[in-house]
This record gives structure tokens, C-alpha cells and sequence, in this order.
């Protein structure tokens, strides 16, 4: 059995889209995409979520704590979960809030150091590194009540598909740009949809298998 762990934050957890402050549920373990990808991977592959409301890439967030940087628990995320044969990072949304003056190709950037500590690590099968495939945040949409948080961000997002082609080149590294299959809730902005998460989590269950074979 293939095992593919997937480190991200709310868009991976499965936050629904929120349309005010603190109002919001969690989708079924089906709907998110995660679980979308693991029925149609099927039984041969193991889809391990480890997903964070609000975690970063590679900064510490300096209302909802240092916990929330991606960079802090990777290695433990991946040590807990070995043998790992393909890792995917799902990152980079957060990043796009005003208070952590984050560009798009410090994001981008974020997420390559992510990659290279898995790329370091002897967490895959006899040892070796798993493979790494980044997915690039599709960008936000109309945002709501998240206005002020994201000030700047919309146009940032835009830019991250560049800049994730850009920061990967020359690398052995497989990239997924999200915003090529969905677009971003309207309700808030930032979330995914029931719709959008399946479209992702079928999507991107072609990509691995791909990868999972080569």
C-alpha cells in the first residue's frame, strides 16, 4: 500500500466558507478533498490529512501563535506518519494576510523550504525521501468579512502560480496549480466549496496516481 500525506491549513482541514467571524462548520471527511482523492485512489494508497486552520508556511503568526507555521511541525508531521511515499503541501493562503507582510515569491519561496525538509528526510519507503508535490493556493476571491485581514492579498494571489513556476524550476519537484481547476468561495473569499473540493480532490487524484507510478 502507497501511503500520501497532505500538509496544509483550513482549505485541507475542511473549513466551510464563512460569512461572518467564528461561523462556520467543518465538511464530512468525503467531502473534503482529501477524502474525495482517497475514494478515487482507491484501497492501494493510504490518504493521511494533516491540516491546520491558519498555518502558514514558513512564519509564525503573531496573533494565532507560532504553532501555526508550517516549517515548526513538518518534520514531526512526516516522522509520525513514515513511511511516506508522496507528500503534498497545500500551503500559502494564510501567508496572504496583511499582518505578515508576506509577497508572492516569499510564499512561493516558503513553500520550497517546505518541500526541501521533506526532500532531507529519510521518511519514504527503505529510507529514502518521499516525493514532494506542491499545489499552488487557487486565488482568493470576493472576500467578505476577511477584508481587512487580507488587505493586499487578492492581487498577491494572483501572482503565486508565477512565482511557484519560478521558485521550482530546475527542481525535482512537481507543481499543481489549483486555481487551474476552482476558484475560491464567494462567501468569504478564502474557503472552498463542497463543488470545488471535489473537482480538486479529482483532480489531483490523476496527478498522484501519475506520480505514484513513475
Amino acid at each position: 500500500m502507497k501511503t500520501v500525506m497532505v500538509y496544509g491549513d483550513s482549505n485541507s482541514w475542511g473549513a466551510e466558507p464563512q460569512r461572518e467571524r467564528g461561523v462556520g462548520g467543518r465538511f464530512a471527511w468525503d467531502v473534503r478533498w482529501p477524502g474525495v482523492m482517497q475514494k478515487v485512489l482507491g484501497n492501494d494508497v493510504q490518504v493521511v490529512a494533516e491540516g491546520l486552520n491558519g498555518r502558514t508556511t514558513c512564519v509564525d503568526d503573531p496573533v494565532e501563535g507560532h504553532h501555526k507555521n508550517g516549517s515548526r511541525f513538518l518534520q514531526v508531521a512526516i516522522e509520525t506518519h513514515m513511511p511516506l511515499d508522496l507528500v503534498i503541501i497545500k500551503l500559502g493562503t494564510n501567508d496572504l494576510k496583511a499582518r505578515l507582510s508576506m509577497q508572492a515569491g516569499d510564499i512561493a519561496d516558503g513553500a520550497v523550504r517546505l518541500a526541501d525538509i521533506v526532500l532531507g528526510s529519510a521518511t519514504g519507503p527503505q529510507g529514502r525521501a518521499p516525493r514532494v508535490l506542491l499545489v499552488v493556493p487557487a486565488p482568493l476571491s470576493k472576500l467578505g468579512w476577511l477584508a481587512e485581514m487580507f488587505e493586499g492579498g487578492t492581487e498577491k494571489s494572483r501572482k503565486l502560480a508565477a512565482e511557484f513556476a519560478r521558485a521550482t524550476r530546475g527542481r525535482n519537484l512537481s507543481v499543481f496549480d489549483a486555481g487551474s481547476v476552482i476558484t475560491s468561495s464567494e462567501v468569504d473569499g478564502i474557503h472552498l466549496d463542497a463543488d470545488a473540493h471535489r473537482i480538486l480532490g479529482e483532480a489531483l487524484a490523476v496527478r498522484v496516481a501519475d506520480i505514484l507510478a513513475d
